[in-house]
């Protein structure tokens, strides 16, 4: 079946804008070759250019130079993320609220082991002398956790999301802080559940990042599945699924 939404922005786009887009996809596909194999700190559109066969002047007419092409990579690597993590979360019943968070976990940690130079250049080492730019690159560096508060709020909503043992009292000083993500977020979890997924957060994606960069070694964990499966149901607890 035709996508009428698809059939209309094709009907609407000019040969002009048809063949702009399908160049900066090119140049976006070379430079995630090239951050494969070179680097961020590497990055060169003169190269791209080479590789793409034509001038460096002529890509300047769509990327203007390489912070330009860090960010395209950047919101190009977080969508392509956070799709992988909506496909495996919306599998799943809505109110499976344990294997949501499962299945974002491993989502994650599966499109992270794939995209080993990209992951790194979303959760690595900053690249020397780039700052990206928010108003492009906080939309959709945002989905994830975006999406992992939205399964633990609507846990809490529905009454499958408690405090544990391991719950700790969140210190004062931070209340203004989580009232403010609340507000923000119109969520209705309390401080101290709050704290304890940002916890998650960056405790799931420090786990993927162990395994990405080689932190654990070559020959200390064979069974890596098995040990991020047990991280998942450890941090599952932490934030109080299934308590």
């Amino acid at each position: 079946m035709n996508d009428p939404a698809a059939d209309a922005e094709t009907t609407l786009r000019t040969p002009r804008e048809r063949a702009r887009a399908q160049t900066i996809a090119d140049i976006v596909r070379l430079g995630r070759e090239h951050l494969a194999t070179q680097g961020a700190a590497a990055l060169s559109l003169r190269a791209v250019a080479r590789d793409l066969g034509v001038v460096s002047s002529a890509v300047y007419r769509y990327v203007a130079n390489r912070d330009e092409l860090l960010t395209l990579l950047l919101v190009d690597a977080y969508s392509e993320l956070g799709d992988a993590v909506d496909a495996a979360v919306n599998a799943l019943p809505e109110r499976d609220f344990d294997g949501r968070f499962k299945a974002l976990g491993r989502a994650v940690r599966t499109w992270a082991l794939r995209e080993p130079a990209r992951y790194g250049l979303l959760f690595g080492s900053p690249v020397p002398g780039y700052q990206a730019p928010a108003g492009q690159t906080t939309t959709p560096g945002t989905r994830v956790i975006y999406r992992l508060i939205g399964i633990l709020d609507g846990a809490y909503r529905a009454g499958a999301l408690t405090a544990t043992a391991r719950t700790a009292v969140v210190p004062s000083a931070l209340s203004a802080d989580l009232e403010a993500i609340r507000r923000e977020l119109g969520l209705a979890m309390p401080d101290e559940l709050q704290a304890n997924g940002a916890l998650v957060w960056t405790s799931l994606f420090g786990a993927v990042s162990f395994e990405v960069f080689g932190q654990y070694g070559a020959d200390t964990f064979s069974a890596r599945d098995e040990l991020f499966d047990h991280h998942l149901a450890v941090l599952a607890g932490m934030a109080g699924l299934g308590a």
